[in-house]
């Protein structure tokens, strides 16, 4: 059997929801790659609710764009799948509608499958707009988040899979597409990083693929929120992939962990009991003001992770 040579070494699949305001600087990135940059097209897939990114595409000249328009919302599973069935190139790179990348992003992703088939993760470089909860928590929880992942046994760099992130057709057609059990927020990309390992493939992080992006979670409120789905969504990632060997979601026993324990059974919107701590935090020390984050975070993810039929609930 003939392989038949892809049409363009590599394809970038965006998936956008509401992304009017985010595409153009992305557009702009991508149509400034550096001379000699492989030969790649973009798939940006509209999901539902064209707020006039389907005008902005459309209008777009310097790049070998396609986009794939959902006449309603179905989610960020549905999107990424469309968009990588429809992909033409050899290397897959997943991206995010929010990241900025440099003239080499095009380049360093396709390098990074020379000689190897297997998944690759750039992490993100978030940037903060200057509010209450970047000064407190959100910074310094980044910077601790990227120097675990680079500290992480290779064997569990599969947990740090997310808008980043690329891989070869191989293995595309081996592992198949994202899962759509994955509804809400989070853990879609864990699952995938997985079943990459599961496949027999590599997974690994490129330090050189590091990308700034402009984060969406910038009040304790959204985090918290975000944290509630994504205890939901390990739920179902435990359900199927026991074997996986996660920490445990429930952390041990300390005075600490006893308030998250107990905050997390208060039956009220995370979001909402977190808004709270957003409207206090421009009074409070800052040490005192970090921990009340930390404690609305936990105990948030803690929550929907006991509770995660009541995750669509809290949308």
């Amino acid at each position: 059997m003939v392989t038949q040579k892809p049409e363009v070494d590599a394809t970038i699949i965006v998936p956008s929801y509401r992304g009017v305001d985010r595409l153009p600087q992305l557009l702009d990135s991508l149509a400034d790659q550096q001379d000699g940059t492989p030969s790649f097209e973009v798939i940006v897939v509209v999901d539902g609710a064209d707020d006039g990114s389907v005008a902005l595409l459309e209008n777009e000249t310097r790049l070998d764009l396609r986009s794939i328009v959902f006449p309603e919302n179905r989610g960020r599973v549905a999107a990424l799948n469309a968009g990588f069935e429809a992909a033409r190139g050899d290397v897959l790179i997943r991206c995010d509608d929010d990241l900025v990348p440099g003239p080499d992003y095009v380049s360093a992703h396709v390098n990074a499958h020379r000689g190897s088939s297997g998944g690759v993760i750039g992490l993100y470089l978030n940037e903060y707009s200057t509010t209450p909860y970047a000064e407190v928590y959100g910074r310094d929880a980044d910077e601790r988040f990227r120097r675990d992942a680079y500290s992480a046994a290779p064997s569990v760099v599969w947990r740090y899979w997310a808008g980043n992130c690329s891989i070869t057709r191989e293995v595309w057609e081996s592992v198949g597409p994202y899962d759509p059990e994955y509804r809400l927020y989070g853990w879609e990309d864990v699952d995938y990083g997985y079943r990459i390992i599961a496949a027999g493939f590599e997974v690994r992080l490129a330090p050189e693929l590091e990308t700034p992006h402009r984060v969406a979670a910038v009040t304790t409120a959204i985090r918290a929120r975000r944290a509630f789905h994504s205890g939901a969504a390990r739920r179902l990632f435990e359900r199927k992939h026991p074997q996986a060997g996660l920490p445990s979601a429930v952390p041990g026993w300390s005075l600490w962990n006893a308030l998250v324990r107990g905050l997390s059974r208060v039956p009220l919107n995370p979001a909402r009991l977190a808004g709270v701590v957003d409207a206090l935090l421009r009074f409070l020390p800052r040490g005192v003001g970090r921990k009340l984050v930390a404690l609305s975070v936990e105990s948030s993810a803690l929550g929907g992770y006991r509770s995660p039929h009541t995750a669509k609930e809290n949308f």
